[in-house]
């Protein structure tokens, strides 16, 4: 069995192989035996035997070697001129291959480049519909057309990426995709911020331009829906055309006015928004933001200006405010793809109305301005079209006009106030005189008063009333038209007109003109004539209450049926006879309070020696002012000239009776009494002259009959017929009070002691005194215990 080569690459290779052949194990045992000197012996005898053979052999083959030696020297300088001659040939090919192997590197390389450009060509040719597809994107979002650019991705992303998908800058590209959707979302939002920021600003000038076409519409004035311009410097005219600015400007807003309100603003941003947030599939998420954002401009719209109430221009501006958000929303709702609905809007209009009618409300009850509030209802009024012809529910308005109305008729009531206040101030309280038929004309036209004696006396004639007759009669017509003024195109009934005005004009004679008639006759210092010619005005006003139905039933075309009670009539007549009923009694209260300014005036000597024979003059000045007041009582009713001369004598003679009586007085004389009753005669003759006519003889004298009694008493000293006659209903002093008799009685005594008769008169009269003071005191315990 052969054994197998072995590889021998260094010493350690020789080392192991040697180490593991049987040689070795051969060699190992001689080493390890006895056998060494065997083994060198016959290594010797063998490599002799080896050495011999190669000797044979070399000398075998001996000639063939030389001759082999000379034929490769042969060779060697063969070789040397053919390694000459193929070197030589090499050169050659060398330099003859340089130029070659130079062109085909450049063809390598053309080839190279050449199948580069075919595949670039070809890259392209797949890439460039993908960039140029992105170029498109990337302008599109510089131009902000973002609904194209929108749809210019999706083509992107669906079509192109995929087919160079294995391209890095596809990837970058796709992973882009989002946040470019996002860029335009935010865009598109930014978009429609801006959009909201605008109509913000224009929706005054829309609501101006609506309600100017809805003015045109109703017949309405159209400056009421005109905002007035702030106005400036005028500018020098146009140097190319010699137009003036002011020209321009108008031509302007009349071109700008002759377009819908719709025009003026351009709603292709809500839209286009609309579109991508429907295609992104977030419209939900556009539509709550969208009318989010409307509400909060609604609320901001619906907040008035602080000094609205100040002028018209501040409700005009607000209400155009308002006008124009619901403008908007009405042609987005027609033209928003649902973006707006109905509901949405019915419930914005209904928050909307309420917080609009609560801030006129408020803002026009600090208004007192009759013609103010007159504006500001052709202003709702208008406001009110202009919503109704957008389908908007304007029920709210036409109440708050009613509530507008009880306002301006309370503006108007207070407007009379002072109207009424100054009549009463500038009035005279004298007959008006007038000297020719013009000025007797004039009156009548202004309050139709008919007297035939008053027609058939001559000039000058001389009416019983003031001048404040026709002027308050005047003004109740005046304020009745100022009434029926705001009632116009209420849409109100021909009743409810109707009922409205005579409500009004009751409150107005009821109220107002009864307050200040009130306040009038009660002013502290009227003097007695001014009240007599304000009672005698009240009774003429009363009659021209007839006068004021018939010009209420004319104005608002009812028909007066006077057979049916409570039906057209106006309050004023109950009202004038209340007012002259104060007014008497203030009448009688003055006359009482001037007749004490003369009454004060009295300076009895109660100690007098002699009476004056005369009657005092204080007496005689009464009577005089007595006589001149009751001439003035001539146009006033008899019952109350004849209750005020009664009240005036009686309040005389009890002033008189009370000067006797009073405790001040402690001590009087006889002669004092006859003065009294000098005083009291002058009072009586006064009193037989009947001042008043009407009265039943004797019955002003009936008013000194308790004094004249007293006095006739004393002066006669008639005591027996007195006593005699006490308690029988035919006596002769039958109203004279034993206790008031008791008290001048006692003051006689006490002026007794003075001394003032003789010894043996001021004996008898003392006597007589005290016997009479003990029989009256008699008289008395017995009314005490009866």
């Amino acid at each position: 069995m052969e054994e197998e080569p072995f590889e021998i690459h260094d010493l350690d290779d020789f080392e192991r192989i040697f180490t593991t052949s049987s040689l070795y194990q051969e060699i190992m045992t001689i080493y390890d035996g006895d056998e060494h000197g065997k083994f060198m012996e016959r290594l010797d005898a063998r490599i002799r035997n080896h050495d011999r053979d190669i000797e044979r052999m070399c000398n075998h083959h001996y000639q063939g070697f030389i001759d082999s030696i000379r034929e490769l020297l042969q060779v060697r300088s063969q070789a040397h001129k053919l390694k000459t001659e193929v070197v030589r040939i090499d050169e050659e090919a060398q330099e003859s291959a340089k130029h070659l192997l130079m062109k085909s590197e450049e063809l390598i390389k053309t080839r190279k480049v050449q199948s580069n450009i075919c595949a670039a060509i070809d890259a392209l040719t797949l890439c460039l519909p993908v960039l140029t597809t992105y170029s498109k994107l990337q302008k599109q979002m510089q131009e902000k057309r973002y609904y194209p650019a929108l749809k210019t991705l999706e083509q992107l992303e669906h079509t192109y990426l995929p087919r160079v998908a294995s391209y890095r800058f596809a990837q970058q590209m796709r992973d882009n995709i989002p946040r470019v959707r996002e860029d335009i979302k935010q865009a598109s939002m930014s978009d429609i911020k801006d959009f909201l920021e605008t109509i913000r600003r224009v929706s005054a000038r829309i609501g101006q331009v609506a309600m100017k076409h809805a003015a045109l519409q109703y017949n309405m004035d159209p400056k009421l829906a005109m905002t007035r311009m702030k106005k400036h410097a005028p500018m020098p005219p146009n140097p190319f055309t010699g137009e003036t600015y002011e020209a321009q400007s108008e031509a302007q807003s009349d071109e700008e006015e002759d377009l819908c309100a719709q025009d003026l603003i351009n709603f292709a941003p809500v839209y286009r928004c609309l579109h991508i947030y429907t295609v992104l599939g977030a419209r939900e998420q556009f539509e709550t933001y969208y009318r989010q954002q409307r509400r909060e401009q609604a609320r901001l719209a619906l907040q008035p200006p602080t000094n609205m109430h100040e002028n018209l221009e501040g409700y005009r501006q607000y209400l155009h405010g308002v006008v124009g958000f619901f403008v908007i929303e009405d042609h987005v709702l027609n033209t928003g793809n649902g973006l707006v609905n109905r509901p949405y809007l019915d419930e914005v209009w209904d928050m909307a109305s309420g917080k609009v009618v609560n801030n006129i409300r408020n803002h026009s009850s600090y208004c007192t301005d009759t013609h103010l509030m007159l504006s500001i209802k052709n202003l709702i009024m208008l406001f009110a079209h202009t919503l109704q012809n957008y389908g908007y529910a304007v029920n709210p308005l036409h109440e708050l006009l009613l509530e507008v109305k009880d306002h301006y008729n309370e503006v108007l009531m207070l407007k009379w106030v002072q109207v009424f206040r100054e009549i009463f101030d500038e009035d005279n309280y004298h007959p008006i005189q007038v000297d020719t038929p013009e000025e007797y004309n004039r009156i009548t036209e202004v309050f139709p008063y008919h007297d035939a004696s008053l027609e058939q006396a001559p000039f000058p004639k001389r009416f019983p009333f003031s001048l404040m007759v026709p002027k308050v009669y005047r003004q109740v017509k005046n304020y009745v038209a100022a009434c029926l003024e705001f009632s116009e195109d209420l849409n109100l009934s021909q009743t409810e007109k109707e009922d409205m005005v005579r409500k009004s004009t009751n409150l107005l004679l009821t109220r107002t003109l009864s307050g200040c008639l009130a306040t009038l006759i009660k002013r502290p210092g009227l003097p007695l004539l001014q009240l007599i010619q304000i009672t005698i005005n009240t009774l003429h006003l009363e009659h021209a209450n007839v006068l004021l139905e018939h010009y209420v039933a004319r104005l608002t075309g009812s028909i007066e049926d006077s057979s049916i009670p409570g039906i057209g009539r106006l309050q004023g007549k109950a009202m004038f006879k209340d007012i002259r009923g104060e007014a008497e009694e203030q009448i009688y209260t003055a006359l009482r309070l001037k007749l004490d300014e003369f009454l004060d005036l009295a300076s009895y000597d109660w100690m007098l020696a002699e009476p004056q024979g005369t009657s005092s003059s204080y007496v005689t000045d009464l009577i005089a002012f007595l006589s001149s007041t009751f001439c003035a009582f001539t146009n006033l009713p008899v019952r109350v000239a004849q209750t005020a001369c009664m009240s005036a004598c009686q309040h005389v003679a009890k002033s008189l009776m009370n000067m006797l009586l009073s405790e001040d007085v402690k001590q009087m004389s006889l002669a004092a009494l006859e003065q009294v009753n000098l005083d009291v005669i002058q009072c009586e003759q006064f009193a037989a002259t009947e001042p008043v006519e009407g009265f039943e003889e004797g019955a002003l004298l009936m008013c000194f009959s308790d004094l004249r009694q007293l006095l006739d008493l004393f002066m006669t000293e008639d005591w027996s017929t007195y006593f005699h006659d006490y308690g029988s209903e035919n006596a002769k002093y039958l109203r004279v009070n034993p206790h008031n008799a008791i008290i001048i009685v006692e003051k006689l005594r006490e002026g007794e002691k003075r001394g003032m008769f003789s010894i043996l008169k001021r004996s008898d009269k003392k006597k007589l005194l005290e016997t009479v003071l003990k029989q009256l005191k008699q008289l008395t315990q017995q009314q005490h215990s009866t």
